[in-house]
């Protein structure tokens, strides 16, 4: 098996460390635009395989896609990162640009791979790295859900005071401000948080969760990476393993939830195939109401890439 992680940013190495901590693939390739900073961030983690006892092989590369030829899954993390008082939306025009670049050189020598998004405004680049590829929707998906769910997950584990291996939880709609958490989906060891903590103390989580990235940017000055990268590994374990986990992601949703035609959090079925089911939960009028919200806040963002005739 082979994976490619390009973007050798904070999130990208963070994502190529764990895939070979966790020994996903035989060969993992690290690529980046920026003279030997791949190069340096692979050898570091490869020798640490000696350490932790590993045998995936990590290879460093300045934007040679040739060495990423016949990749199962590639995962870009490439753009911009956010920066204080910046929203998603202001990465928009400069990310789509190296979205499409970066599709278009895998698609070259790779096109039956899976690929996973991560770069922001996530749900935006995802369709934006989709129209390039010109492939299988269900090989084209983003990471969204998974880091929002942790999040969410995190915090309830403080509130709760217990492990947070014990929550499970539903998060939907579009990565950033307009997630959509789902309290009515959200248990700890089968029991409905609902009846564990009280409204107002789940609807502050809910809140902190949904601006749980601006709450990192806020502090560190830049974007999270340990939780966004660890997430992409989670995905690509699923995808390389055909696990069929069951997991949030960013999904061309084709009438699932009354919606058409977006690129929208949603709960899926992870296996080699990439997304092989949508799953559609029975929401009430008031969840309803927040998703179709937050999918008309997506698509908003889309039509500017449309206006933009990027892809």
């Amino acid at each position: 098996m082979k994976v490619t992680v390009v973007g050798a940013g904070n999130v990208g190495a963070t994502c190529a460390n764990v895939i070979a901590h966790k020994e996903l693939a035989n060969e993992v390739v690290l690529l980046d635009i920026k003279e030997g900073v791949a190069e340096g961030k692979a050898l570091d983690i490869w020798q640490t395989a000696p350490i932790n006892l590993y045998d995936s092989r990590i290879k460093g590369s300045t934007n040679d896609y040739a060495k990423t030829a016949g990749s199962d899954v590639v995962v870009i993390t490439s753009g911009l990162p956010r920066k204080p008082g910046m929203s998603r939306d202001d990465l928009i025009a400069t990310n789509a640009g190296i979205v499409k670049g970066v599709t278009e050189n895998i698609m070259k020598y790779s096109p039956g791979t899976v690929i996973i998004i991560v770069s922001n405004p996530l749900d935006v680049m995802t369709y934006c790295a989709y129209l390039t590829a010109k492939t299988d929707p269900a090989r084209v998906f983003g990471m969204a859900g998974i880091l929002d769910t942790a999040r969410y997950r995190a915090f309830l584990a403080e509130a709760l005071n217990c492990s947070p291996k014990d929550i499970q939880a539903v998060l939907m709609g579009g990565h950033g401000d307009t997630m959509v958490p789902l309290p009515r989906y959200t248990t700890v060891a089968g029991i409905p948080v609902t009846e564990l903590i009280e409204k107002d103390h789940l609807d502050a989580i809910v809140d902190r969760t949904k601006k749980g990235g601006g709450e990192i940017v806020n502090l560190l000055g830049t974007s999270a990476w340990y939780a966004p990268g660890a997430a992409a590994a989670q995905m690509v374990e699923a995808v390389l393993r055909d696990q069929k986990r069951i997991y949030p992601c960013c999904a061309w949703l084709q009438g699932e939830y009354g919606l058409k035609n977006i690129y929208l959090g949603v709960p899926v079925k992870l296996g080699k195939k990439g997304i092989e089911k949508v799953i559609e939960l029975k929401l009430n009028s008031e969840e309803s109401g927040l998703l179709n919200a937050s999918a008309k806040a997506v698509k908003e963002v889309c039509d500017v890439l449309d206006k933009m005739k990027i892809s």
